[in-house]
């Protein structure tokens, strides 16, 4: 149901805030002004709509990560996406043998698994993460195509 995607979706987010965090226990011995400067460059995800999204993808040809169920995918999809389901148990293992530099365009069917996969993303040291507003049903809502 609904509501248990949701809890795994909870957990699993929680598990890779977890994870990082315990990765980041060491002690911190920059000065004040080194943190300010480190905290004010800190990544964040750029939301696209789907209009700006079909120039991103042109001009910066990101890699494509479609976080929606194998289903999901196969019933459409953008062109170029790879299929990294962020139900499956494998999700966090799948991300993190990513190359932290590469710019990624994220997408899911309305945004809400999107979201949490590029929140994850940024956790892990991602830098150029970018997620499309709306998710699939706004890039069809556009007039834009997809794969099947």
């Amino acid at each position: 149901s609904v509501l248990s995607v949701k809890m795994v979706f909870k957990v699993l987010a929680g598990a890779v805030i977890a994870f990082v965090m315990t990765g980041c226990s060491g002690s911190d011995t920059s000065t004040p002004a080194q943190q300010s400067e480190s905290a004010s460059t800190a990544a964040t995800v750029q939301l696209l709509d789907a209009a700006g999204s079909v120039s991103f993808i042109a001009e910066n040809s990101p890699m494509i990560i479609d976080v929606r169920t194998q289903e999901e995918f196969e019933a459409g999809y953008i062109a170029g996406a790879t299929l990294i389901d962020i139900s499956s148990p494998g999700f966090a293992d799948a991300i993190s043998t990513l190359d932290r530099s590469a710019t990624y365009f994220v997408y899911c069917r309305s945004g809400n698994r999107s979201a949490t996969a590029t929140s994850a993303m940024i956790d892990l040291g991602f830098t150029k993460v970018y997620e499309l507003d709306g998710g699939i049903v706004a890039w069809l809502a556009a007039g834009n195509d997809i794969q099947s």
